[in-house]
């Protein structure tokens, strides 16, 4: 699932593409991608005719902001991706299920060959009842600048893992099971330490890590896996997985230490991890 760097490039990049443009014609291909609303008219209904006003970020969630108040929210889900074409001769790529087409010219494309993904337009006041999750997100490790004592308070407050407490919603948005495991390889934090077992020390590099791993990455714009499953707007892959440090490098030697980096089940999810340099 594509995570906080994958989302902010996407952001970035909508930022440039759509803000100021007006929606003339949407298709809704794929009914399940715009599940939320009783019926595919009715979407196509709380988009035509409105302008982009913003686009922002919520953990992994696009909010593009319209003219009449009401927000477009995205979710990539598992394989989804935002396209732009620059004009409606070019092919559709399969599994194609939304076409945003604007007054302009070009169009803005969701495509999601696994179609865990969504899109939905609900008013600005509604959007926590609409999404749980957004009404209880943590802190975003990009935006929310603090203070490491602050942070370190934060971390005394729970008694839990660190793999996931990064990866807890809850407590700081956008982090997933990639990007978890390189910001604990940076720190030289095993994923079951504690929380509330951290030095001073250890502190101001786990935040120092998770700061300088997100903003390296979203600069290289996001990693891409084996599956390329993610691209940017431009349907472009990312750059960063070519700095992974330890995720899906099972076996491998660490790049620090030369020890081969291992691979252990947590909670039904993968963590790599160097053994010698993490502690």
């Amino acid at each position: 699932m594509p995570e906080l760097p994958e989302v902010e490039t996407i952001r970035r990049d909508l930022e440039k593409e759509v803000v100021g443009k007006r929606v003339k014609q949407v298709e809704v291909k794929g009914k399940r991608s715009v599940r939320r609303h009783k019926t595919s008219t009715e979407f196509r209904g709380r988009l035509e005719g409105r302008k982009v006003a913003a686009v922002r970020r919520a953990g992994k969630y696009l909010l593009v902001d319209l003219d009449d108040g009401d927000v477009l929210v995205v979710h990539l889900g598992m394989s989804g991706q935002l396209l732009r074409a620059k004009s409606a001769k070019e092919p559709l790529e399969r599994h194609t299920h939304v076409v945003i087409t604007f007054t302009q010219g070009g169009q803005l494309r969701f495509v999601d060959p696994r179609t865990f993904g969504e899109l939905f337009v609900t008013k600005a006041d509604e959007l926590g009842a609409a999404v749980s999750e957004l009404a209880h997100l943590g802190f975003d490790p990009l935006e929310d600048v603090m203070s490491w004592a602050r942070f370190g308070m934060m971390l005394a407050d729970k008694h839990t893992t660190l793999k996931g407490l990064l990866m807890d919603q809850k407590f700081v948005a956008g982090i997933g099971n990639i990007y978890s495991d390189e910001i604990l390889f940076a720190a030289g934090l095993r994923y079951d330490r504690l929380s509330d077992s951290l030095s001073a020390q250890e502190v101001r590099r786990l935040y120092r890590a998770m700061v300088e791993t997100l903003t390296e990455a979203v600069k290289m714009r996001g990693s891409s896996l084996a599956d390329e499953q993610y691209r940017d707007l431009y349907g472009e892959v990312g750059e960063f997985q070519g700095q992974h440090q330890v995720y899906d490098r099972e076996g491998q030697p660490c790049r620090r230490c030369r020890n081969p980096l291992v691979k252990v089940r947590v909670n039904g999810r993968s963590a790599f991890l160097c053994e010698h340099c993490q502690i």
